[in-house]
């Protein structure tokens, strides 16, 4: 995948803009919201709970503190 140069820096703009414009779609649709936040809830409370918190507790050891 080619990168232009201009895109580059601290980050890449290009795929930020996108990702907040996404972000801002989801977010605008609060039925798929809501739906999103019954199924994590029903994984933080079915089978898939233990997986779930080791890949929190995964990702919190990375954290900067």
């Amino acid at each position: 995948m080619s990168v232009d140069k201009k895109d580059m820096g601290e980050g890449n703009y290009k795929a930020a803009r996108e990702f907040d414009k996404d972000e801002a779609a989801f977010a605008s649709e609060k039925d798929r919201v809501a739906k999103a936040a019954r199924d994590a809830e029903q994984a933080l409370d079915g089978d898939e709970a233990a997986d779930l918190q080791a890949a929190e507790a995964e990702g919190k050891s990375h954290a900067k503190h």
